[in-house]
């Protein structure tokens, strides 16, 4: 197995989530013909970056991301800094001919992620984005059935993306909650995945409808440097500038309709993540809490017709690179060695597997179309944003 070099950029939790999936992606797949060398970490925290090489082993840490584009050790760098970043970093390195893999959303607005991907596109490197919930074998196998016409023409979907890690008013006004570097704020969060996923399973979004609110409208600016979602208290208070919630219809383009919502405010919620996808002739259900499982009605019943519960196994998608039989257990880290692997194997064979930057490009365009929708309080056609 030949060894290249790979570098991140920002280490907060999902800089060691990135980390870890390339220390394991050599146990899950052997077979894989590079194997991800850990050369260096950034991170302009002090001390941040020292400390995630002393603890993952990267051969040296820096506070300059910069220095990641010069370094001839660096083949590929994993981007997992705050959004406003993003656009900066993604050019920069794409440009010093470094593959990159970089989360979700890409920028603050659909301008930054389609500068990301023409840079990727322009120096010929391979570019993946964070959209790891498209990864669960569930998630796979539900595609596959639609697909195969198992549950009839599509008729209308829903996907819910509700969280609480911003319900507490003690939350502290990190950079997520700040339009100038986090743009929208569960739009860029938690509905991005939601718009990656409707996609994934549905094909494309043909025009829709949106609202959003605030609901927690000032925070108190935290005193130090913040990692994840901490809590502030006796701080300065700050306004909360972008949205805690995002409802709104979708017409696909292929006639079907769907439901989009996402909240990063809900209390009692935790990572309650899912769809439903109902056809002409059957349905199915996916909850990212049940990850293994996947619901679903098919038959020629139409009235009263049952819905069965298939546990998830190594028949579908990747799941036995991690488990011998069904409906043992995977988690939210799992999909990311997915993801690392699938990043990994298109630089090994000079052609994308999995996500690309042309993913990211449309998710923020129906990003943008829904804040628009928003503040123009009408239907946008996503066209115009193609």
């Amino acid at each position: 197995m030949e060894t290249f070099g790979v570098a991140v950029a920002g280490f907060g939790w999902m800089g060691r989530v990135h980390t870890q999936a390339y220390l394991r992606v050599p146990h899950h797949y052997p077979a894989l013909s590079l194997r991800p060398v850990l050369v260096a970490v950034a991170d302009e925290v002090p001390g941040r970056a020292a400390e995630a090489a002393a603890r993952y082993g990267f051969a040296s840490s820096t506070e300059d991301w910069r220095t990641l584009a010069l370094d001839p050790r660096v083949q590929a760098v994993s981007i997992t800094a705050p959004n406003f970043l993003h656009r900066e970093m993604g050019v920069e390195l794409a440009r010093a001919g470094k593959h990159i893999w970089i989360e979700k959303p890409v920028g603050l607005t659909s301008d930054d992620a389609i500068a990301v991907a023409g840079a990727v596109r322009d120096a010929g490197v391979h570019g993946a984005v964070g959209f790891n919930y498209r990864n669960a074998p569930a998630v796979e196998a539900a595609r596959d059935l639609i697909a195969a016409g198992e549950i009839g023409p599509v008729t209308h979907a829903r996907c819910r993306f509700f969280s609480d890690y911003a319900a507490h008013p003690e939350g502290a006004l990190s950079w997520r909650f700040e339009r100038a570097r986090g743009g929208g704020g569960v739009l860029g969060d938690l509905a991005a995945h939601a718009a990656d996923l409707i996609r994934f399973l549905l094909g494309e979004i043909e025009s829709l409808v949106a609202d959003t609110a605030i609901f927690v409208p000032s925070r108190a600016r935290p005193t130090g440097a913040t990692a994840g979602h901490v809590r502030a208290t006796g701080g300065e208070m700050g306004p909360v500038e972008n949205e805690d919630y995002v409802s709104a219809q979708l017409r696909m383009a292929s006639g079907a309709r769907a439901i989009l919502e996402a909240s990063r405010v809900a209390v009692g919620e935790q990572n309650a993540y899912g769809f439903e996808v109902h056809g002409t002739k059957g349905a199915v259900f996916w909850d990212f809490r049940r990850m293994g499982e996947l619901a679903v009605s098919t038959g020629t019943a139409y009235q009263d017709q049952a819905v069965s519960t298939i546990q998830i196994g190594p028949s579908h998608g990747d799941y036995a690179a991690f488990q011998p039989g069904s409906a043992n257990g995977m988690g939210l880290d799992d999909l990311k060695v997915i993801e690392a692997h699938r990043f990994i194997r298109s630089i090994s064979d000079g052609k994308p597997h999995g996500t690309t930057l042309d993913d990211a490009v449309a998710s923020a365009r129906i990003l943008d179309a829904l804040s628009e929708s928003a503040q123009r309080r009408t239907w946008v056609d996503l066209d115009i944003y193609m």
